[in-house]
């Protein structure tokens, strides 16, 4: 009776494990988007580097007020591997004015809403559940090491690329 006890406890702690392990390793989907400069940005083509993939929107005062701390983030790897990409659902004509007050030192991809729809969680019923801004931190090898959203994450991903950039 004490080994069967044994046994079970052993196996819920192996499928334990293995959810985390699951939950934690899930890979970056592909995908293919215009940047604002007018060149084809391809997470594919970006393997062996570290990409921060952020969704944002300039109706979004969040996302207005994160801006600033992303462009100080970006620029103390300005010397680096890392990729820093700013996906919208909003087109050029919205974005670009809204760049004269506000810059953004990210690649900008406009109407990424298909990219949104790659990496969006959904609800039980099927619908979207993405916070904004969100942010997805990809690994070298296209898996999505962190991800979060909301107000505030900048010191979180801050600590979560130097992991990254510490493991090469």
């Amino acid at each position: 009776m004490k080994f069967m006890r044994v046994f079970v406890v052993s196996i819920l702690i192996l499928v334990l494990t293995a959810s985390v392990w699951a939950q934690k390793a899930r890979h970056a989907e592909n995908f293919s988007a215009v940047s604002l400069a007018g060149q084809t940005v391809e997470l594919a083509s970006l393997r062996g580097k570290i990409v921060l993939l952020t969704f944002w929107s300039s109706r979004c005062p969040i996302c207005q007020s994160e801006i600033p701390k992303l462009n100080q983030l970006a620029a103390g790897y300005a010397n680096s591997d890392i990729v820093f990409l700013a996906a919208t659902m909003e087109n050029e004509n919205i974005v670009k004015p809204f760049f004269k007050n506000n810059p953004f030192n990210f690649t900008i991809l406009p109407n990424s809403f298909d990219l949104l729809l790659k990496y969006a969680d959904r609800d039980r019923s099927g619908n979207l559940d993405m916070g904004f801004p969100a942010y997805y931190l990809i690994d070298r090898w296209g898996v999505i090491e962190y991800s979060a959203s909301g107000w505030d994450k900048i010191k979180p991903l801050g600590s979560a690329i130097n992991k990254l950039v510490s493991s090469r």
